[in-house]
């Protein structure tokens, strides 16, 4: 997200990057889906991206939505000033974003589970999961998990990064150089703060007919009572790979659409 573009070009910028980064990481977001719900993973490249479609428009979607608010909360947090934000500020307008983003994002990653477990067409899942108390399961969790991980994606690499090139000259000369640590913290922050929350989330949107997970709570207390704090961490490992993946390729990714795409605007 950008204080230069509006929130029209933070959006357009957005959904590109958003659908990107799933073409490219679908099969880690399988994986982990699977693992956390102890299903069986398959290799079969039909199943590994069983799902992309409702996955693309949902990190689309939500990725623009956060672009878009985000960028809108950072400008109206400078106002007239030309100034970085501080660490706060930055992971504040991360956050609302996040939250924000979830009101789509979370209907559309229960389609999406829904198909990766059930099989079928997305016209099929979609009937099936068209009911209110149904399609809003999970949104809780999800909108934890969102606000975490916008921090994690869009505030944590441009602080770290800034911070690393200011106290360290010599090593990071360039903010090339700067990504990796940058994406490896932010993805590690996304990951292991949100990955309870998204484990029941998942857990609850894969179990739509309640019969091993009820609410918010009564899932985390299954999960507890099965593994332990270990049972919230099902799936991180792939989870953290695609996080950091998509960090580093999300910052990457914003820093040139934007300037490809509204050049007026980087003048």
């Amino acid at each position: 997200m950008s204080s230069k573009l509006n929130e029209l070009q933070n959006a357009t910028v957005g959904m590109s990057v958003g659908v990107v980064e799933v073409a490219c990481l679908q099969p880690f977001n399988y994986c982990k889906v699977m693992l956390q719900q102890g299903k069986p993973l398959s290799l079969d490249p039909a199943k590994l991206y069983r799902g992309v479609v409702p996955n693309m428009v949902n990190m689309g979607s939500c990725t623009m939505i956060q672009f878009a608010v985000g960028g809108s909360l950072k400008s109206a947090a400078m106002g007239a000033e030309k100034r970085a934000l501080s660490a706060p500020q930055e992971m504040g307008c991360g956050l609302a974003a996040g939250v924000v983003s979830a009101a789509v994002g979370s209907p559309l990653e229960l389609v999406m589970i829904q198909q990766q477990g059930q099989g079928g067409t997305l016209l099929q899942t979609l009937k099936n999961v068209a009911a209110p108390s149904i399609i809003t399961r999970g949104f809780v969790g999800c909108a934890v998990r969102e606000g975490l991980w916008t921090v994690g994606y869009l505030s944590v690499p441009p602080i770290v990064r800034r911070e690393l090139l200011a106290r360290f000259p010599d090593t990071f000369d360039t903010p090339t150089k700067a990504r990796v640590p940058a994406a490896l913290l932010g993805g590690l922050f996304a990951c292991y703060l949100t990955q309870p929350f998204d484990t029941v989330k998942t857990c609850m949107q894969g179990d739509v007919a309640r019969a091993r997970f009820g609410t918010l709570r009564e899932t985390a207390a299954v999960l507890w009572g099965e593994s332990g704090v270990a049972g919230f961490y099902r799936g991180a490992t792939f989870r953290y790979g695609r996080m950091v993946c998509a960090v580093f390729m999300m910052d990457v990714l914003q820093a040139a659409i934007g300037p490809m795409l509204y050049p007026k605007a980087f003048e």
